[in-house]
């Protein structure tokens, strides 16, 4: 698999995103589904912004690796939240992840108006191998 990222400005760099990825001689493709702060027994989260964002990210993480992919290879990744300015203040545990595990992918922030129960952040990523 090839990956090569499209970037004609360099500002994004500071966001921990890029633009657009381009992909090809994939294997495989994984579309994973919003991932939340749903504990093991199914039960929604109710603490507070950082909690939440951590537990998805665990949660996402599990789901990657359980189909036999790496987080490296992750090249959409939208985040959903019920609060921007409350996502914005913790956005260090996200941007420290991203940077961990070396993962560069085009991403969309979109601010909606609830999720499922006391959810406060969703994560949905698109992976290839």
């Amino acid at each position: 698999m090839e990956k090569r990222e499209i970037n004609p400005w360099q500002w994004q760099d500071a966001r921990n995103y890029v633009q657009a990825v381009d992909v090809k001689s994939a294997e495989s493709t994984l579309y994973v589904s919003g991932q939340t702060a749903i504990n093991e027994e199914g039960v929604s989260s109710d603490a507070d912004m950082r909690s939440q964002l951590q537990q998805s990210i665990e949660n996402l993480e599990k789901v990657i690796h359980s189909a036999g992919y790496e987080l490296k290879n992750i090249v959409r990744l939208n985040i959903y939240t019920t609060s921007s300015a409350d996502l914005f203040e913790n956005f260090d545990v996200f941007q420290n992840w991203i940077e961990l595990h070396g993962i560069r992918q085009a991403s969309t922030v979109l601010e909606v108006k609830t999720l499922f129960e006391t959810l406060t952040v969703e994560l949905e990523a698109t992976v290839v191998k």
